[in-house]
């Protein structure tokens, strides 16, 4: 079985397609583009992106692709609108692709009603998932994360509510 270690800059013969999720896991069993059985062994945090490149030990080097998996794309060309829409989806901690004319996050009808009520259109589709690094890294913390992780202060969870009433700035 290949063991792909390490990040790289060459050029890849291979390839790998995996999810958002998987892409957060630095020790996995995959198996390749061409139907090859290999596992990821890489240091623990690492995150990869669409377009990383990772090697074995022996020189095998396989590029990473963004899977099409289940997304909810808010389009629009109100910057402003958008704003709001980034605002009250970072304030629940949801990982978000951002551009200038959408913002996309995993699939999530609670929060397509949430940007519907701000009066954005809100669409189904099945594309790659490349949201932003966060401030303090990737992302990859907020699956089960702690906001003593997150934040630069520590507060007890009980206390703390996202309605703008916790006492502190996010």
């Amino acid at each position: 079985m290949l063991r792909f270690t390490q990040k790289t800059n060459t050029e890849p013969d291979l390839t790998l397609t995996l999810s958002y999720e998987q892409r957060q896991k630095s020790r996995q069993r995959v198996v390749l583009d061409n139907g090859v059985e290999a596992g990821l062994f890489l240091q623990r945090g690492v995150i990869l992106r669409e377009g990383d490149c990772l090697s074995t030990d022996a020189g095998e080097v396989v590029l990473i692709k963004a899977a099409k998996e289940d997304v909810s794309t808010v389009y629009s060309d109100d910057h402003l609108q958008l704003s709001r829409a980034c605002y009250h989806l970072g304030n629940r901690h949801v990982a978000l692709q951002i551009t200038s004319n959408f913002v996309r996050y995993q699939a999530d009808h609670v929060l397509d009603e949430l940007c519907r009520g701000l009066g954005l259109d809100v669409r189904s589709e099945n594309a790659a998932f490349e949201p932003e690094a966060g401030a303090y890294g990737d992302f990859g913390h907020l699956q089960g994360h702690t906001h003593e992780a997150s934040h630069e202060h520590s507060h007890p969870h009980s206390n703390h509510s996202h309605n703008g009433s916790s006492g502190h700035d996010h």
